[in-house]
């Protein structure tokens, strides 16, 4: 079975933006008649539509955070500068980054995920080899990386972690932003050229906390415009979202009792405040090391859930919000599981409500108390 087929069937965990939205992307595409970028699938205005919503064509919101991001992201991948998105780790740069793309290509998958061991090759291209030895290098025996597929069929290519790449890898991607051209010397003639197509661009994403591990050159920087993706600012609408995506992925679990709000109330203010090292009524406090972000809340919600239906048989509660707190406070420091355990002891006593006292009192299950 292929690939689609596979996704269409609902087998895949979790298929792309443009499998997940189709029907949206459709209707968008169906009554857009805005002008749009050469190669692009969307408008502005249509693909802005499809990131934060709109209720008149019953398009949902997919992304929360400032539109105004979006304008700016939107302009950027219309020109010939790659769009680069930093933040925080868990601020929904690869989503917003995914989105994207879903919007103005209608394929996220041309995917590169950096790390120290990713090559050029996984990059730009390979060679099947049986091929290159039997007949040497000819266009059958290249076997194109996401860069040469995006600027021959004029696609999005997403670039995740761009930064824990080492820098001469990085900077690979020079030439194709710049001259919208990639060289494959090993090919004669006009194959050995791949010129970019219309609807080529480049997206980007890296973490404020990997810079100085490879930092990009000056000469990549120019050909990038730069957008900070800040974490959510409101309680109630980072609340709405832990909400929403919890309940979404134990749906898909098996799970089919919704959280309890009163717990997710509990566990947005306690990463909230772990993140930002002030409490609700302004103490100050030691702020963890471990990133406490929304994405972090949304996995420890699933995880409360889990825990709560599996193996109680009922939704999660706060008592289970401490154990799975647990698996995110020590995921840096030793250190954060003290951090964590004073908080628990210091700057929940003020705190009224049965879901602060059974936080409180389960206390004694973080490892090591």
């Amino acid at each position: 079975m292929s690939a689609a087929v596979e996704i269409s069937a609902g087998r895949a965990q979790r298929p792309p933006a443009e499998v997940r939205h189709a029907d949206e992307l459709a209707r968008l595409r169906a009554g857009d008649d805005a002008p749009r970028p050469p190669g692009w699938a969307l408008s502005l205005r249509a693909a802005r539509a499809f990131i934060v919503g709109d209720a008149k064509l019953g398009i949902t919101r997919k992304f929360v955070g400032d539109p105004s991001l979006i304008d700016r992201a939107l302009v950027s991948l219309a020109t010939s500068r790659g769009l680069l998105l930093v933040g925080e780790p868990g601020t929904a740069k690869s989503l917003l980054s995914e989105l994207l793309a879903a919007a103005v290509s209608g394929d996220s998958t041309l995917t590169i995920q950096g790390g120290a061991a990713t090559t050029e090759d996984q990059i730009k291209y390979s060679w099947n080899y049986a091929l290159l030895v039997s007949e040497g290098p000819t266009e059958r025996s290249l076997v194109p990386a996401p860069l040469l597929r995006g600027m021959a069929q004029g696609r999005t290519v997403r670039f995740e972690e761009i930064t824990r790449c080492p820098l001469e890898v990085q900077d690979c991607l020079l030439s194709p932003l710049s001259d919208r051209v990639m060289a494959v010397p090993e090919l004669p003639g006009e194959a050995g050229m791949v010129f970019a197509r219309d609807g080529f661009n480049i997206i980007a994403t890296a973490n404020t906390r990997d810079r100085g591990v490879n930092d990009m050159s000056s000469a990549l920087k120019r050909r990038f415009n730069f957008e900070t993706v800040f974490p959510i600012a409101d309680f109630d609408t980072e609340l709405s979202l832990v909400e929403s995506e919890a309940t979404e992925l134990l749906r898909r679990s098996g799970v089919t009792a919704p959280p309890r709000r009163d717990v997710l109330e509990v566990l947005v203010t306690t990463f909230r405040e772990l993140r930002t090292g002030r409490t609700a009524r302004g103490d100050e406090m030691e702020r963890l090391s471990a990133v406490m972000s929304t994405a972090e809340a949304v996995s420890v919600a699933h995880a409360v859930g889990l825990r709560g239906w599996f193996l109680h048989g009922a939704p999660g509660s706060a008592a289970d919000l401490v154990s799975c707190l647990a698996g995110t406070a020590a995921k840096d420091n030793a250190e954060d599981l003290a951090k964590l355990r004073r908080y628990l002891e210091q700057h929940t006593a003020w705190r009224t409500g049965p879901q602060w006292r059974d936080l409180r009192d389960a206390r004694r299950e973080l490892p090591g108390g």
